[in-house]
C-alpha cells in the first residue's frame, strides 16, 4: 500500500501557526490530485490545502479546530486503494491517533444516513442534551443538522433516550476544540463562541495601535458634486472601454496619493527611534469579508490608472467574499483608506493600521445645505476624517494633507495636471 502524507503548507514568516477550519474529506473518501481537502485559517487569510496526489483518505490525524504549524502531517492518503476498499478497512481498524473527520462523527455514532449528519457545533449541543442526530430533522444542506436545529431540539421535550453507546461514541469523535457554549436561560439565551484566528488578530492589532500611537483625528467636508458630475458623464463609456464600473474609491485613492506626495510624512512610519520615509505609495483598502475586516494593498498606486484601481478593488472585493485573498495581497501598505460610507456611516474616527502613521476615513455622501457665495445651496457633501500618529505628524501637515485631498476631489482636473 503506497501512502503519502498530507502536510500543512509553508506559512509566511510572520505567521507561526494556523487553525484547521473545515475538512472537505473524511476517512474512506476518494480524492483527486490538487482537490481541496481542508481550509486552513491563519491570522491573515484562509488557505486551501490541495491533495498532493490522487487516492483515498485512510487517516485524519488532526480534526477541525486543531492548531497546527507548517510542515505538520495532518492526514494520510493511500494512492493505491479504492474508495470502496478503504472505507470498510478504516471503519474496522482505525488508527488510535486518527479520528474521523468531524462531519462524519454524528453519522458514525448513530449509524444514520447522510441526512442524519450533524455539524460539529450541533453535535456538541445534541450530545449534551442526550440526543442523537437521527432524532432531529435537519434543515441544512443535504439534511444536515445545524446548530439552530440542535438548539430547538434541546429546548423541546426530550425524546426517548438513545442507545447507551451512541452518545459516548459521538462525543469521542468530536474534535477537541472549544465548541459554542449555550446557556439555557429561558427567553434570555446566551451563546459563547471562541474568536476566529483573524478576529483575535484584528483585536490584537487595534489594541496595539491604540496603545502605541498618539492618535489624533482631523476632519473636513468635501463637495462631491464635481466628481459625481464627472462620473455621470463618463461612466457608461468608461465601463464599455475598460470592462469595469467607474466608482468613487479610485478618486479617493488618487486624491490621497496626491496629498501624500505633497506631505511625505503622512506616508511614513515609525521604527524605534527612526522615521522611515517610503518612496512608494502602497494604499491599503479596508474591505469587509465574512471572516472580518481585511486590508488588501494597492501596490504602487501612484502608477495606476483610474481603471486599474477600479479593477483591482473589484478583484479584492470578490476575493474577500470568497475567502481567496493571499498573504501577498494583505502584506505591507504605507497608508490606508476605510470607507464606512458603504454602510451609511456619517462620521467616524478610524484607527491607524500599524506600522502606518495615518488613515483616511470616507463616509456617506449626503445632500446638505451649504453656503456658496453668500447663498444657501444644496450640495452632495462627504465628511472626511484622517487619523494620524501625532508622534511624527504635526497638526499642520495633517490638516494641510486633508485639505489637499479635499481640493483634489472638488477639482478633479488637479489629479490629471498633478497640481
Amino acid at each position: 500500500m503506497a501512502q503519502i502524507e498530507v502536510k500543512v503548507p509553508q506559512l509566511s514568516e510572520s505567521v507561526a501557526e494556523a487553525t484547521l477550519l473545515s475538512w472537505h474529506k473524511k476517512v474512506g473518501d476518494a480524492v483527486a490530485r490538487d482537490e481541496n481537502m481542508i481550509d486552513i485559517e491563519t491570522d491573515k487569510v484562509v488557505l486551501e490545502l490541495p491533495a498532493p496526489d490522487a487516492g483515498v483518505v485512510v487517516q485524519v490525524l488532526k480534526n477541525d479546530g486543531a492548531t497546527v504549524v507548517a510542515g505538520e502531517v495532518i492526514a494520510i492518503i493511500d494512492t493505491d486503494a479504492s474508495a470502496k476498499a478503504a472505507a470498510p478497512a478504516a471503519a474496522a481498524a482505525p488508527a488510535p491517533a486518527a479520528a474521523p473527520a468531524p462531519a462524519a462523527a454524528p453519522a458514525a455514532a448513530t449509524g444514520g444516513s447522510k441526512g442524519d449528519v450533524a455539524m460539529p457545533a450541533a453535535a456538541k449541543i445534541l450530545s449534551e442534551a442526550g440526543l442523537s442526530a437521527s432524532d432531529v430533522a435537519g434543515s441544512g444542506k443535504d439534511g444536515r443538522v445545524t446548530k439552530g436545529d440542535a438548539l430547538a431540539a434541546a429546548a423541546a421535550p426530550k425524546p426517548a433516550a438513545p442507545a447507551p453507546m451512541a452518545a459516548p461514541a459521538a462525543k469521542a469523535a468530536l474534535p477537541k476544540v472549544a465548541a459554542p457554549a449555550v446557556a439555557n436561560l429561558g427567553d434570555r439565551p446566551e451563546e459563547r463562541v471562541p474568536m476566529s484566528r483573524l478576529r483575535a488578530r484584528i483585536a490584537e492589532r487595534l489594541v496595539e495601535s491604540q496603545s502605541t500611537n498618539a492618535i489624533l483625528t482631523t476632519f473636513n467636508e468635501v463637495n462631491m458634486k464635481p466628481v459625481m458630475d464627472l462620473r455621470n458623464k463618463y461612466k457608461d463609456k468608461f465601463e464599455k472601454e475598460h470592462g469595469v464600473k467607474l466608482g468613487f474609491m479610485s478618486f479617493f485613492v488618487k486624491a490621497a496619493v496626491a496629498a501624500l506626495k505633497k506631505y511625505p510624512i503622512l506616508n511614513a512610519s515609525v521604527d524605534g527611534n527612526d522615521i522611515v520615509y517610503h518612496g512608494y505609495f502602497d494604499i491599503g483598502i479596508a474591505v469587509g469579508s465574512p471572516r472580518g475586516l481585511v486590508v488588501p494593498i494597492l501596490r504602487n498606486a501612484d502608477q495606476m490608472s483610474i481603471a486599474e484601481i477600479e479593477k483591482k478593488i473589484g478583484e479584492f472585493g470578490a476575493k474577500a467574499k470568497e475567502g481567496k485573498l493571499t498573504l501577498e495581497d494583505l502584506t505591507g501598505g504605507t497608508f490606508s483608506i476605510s470607507n464606512g460610507g458603504t454602510f451609511g456611516s456619517m462620521l467616524s474616527t478610524p484607527i491607524i493600521n500599524p506600522p502606518q502613521s495615518a488613515i483616511l476615513g470616507v463616509h456617506a455622501t449626503k445632500d446638505r445645505a451649504v453656503v456658496e457665495d453668500g447663498q444657501i445651496v444644496i450640495r452632495p457633501m462627504n465628511y472626511l476624517a484622517m487619523s494620524y500618529d501625532h508622534r511624527i505628524i504635526d497638526g499642520r501637515e495633517a490638516v494641510l494633507g486633508l485639505v489637499a485631498m479635499k481640493e483634489a476631489l472638488e477639482d478633479p482636473a488637479r489629479l490629471l495636471l498633478d497640481l
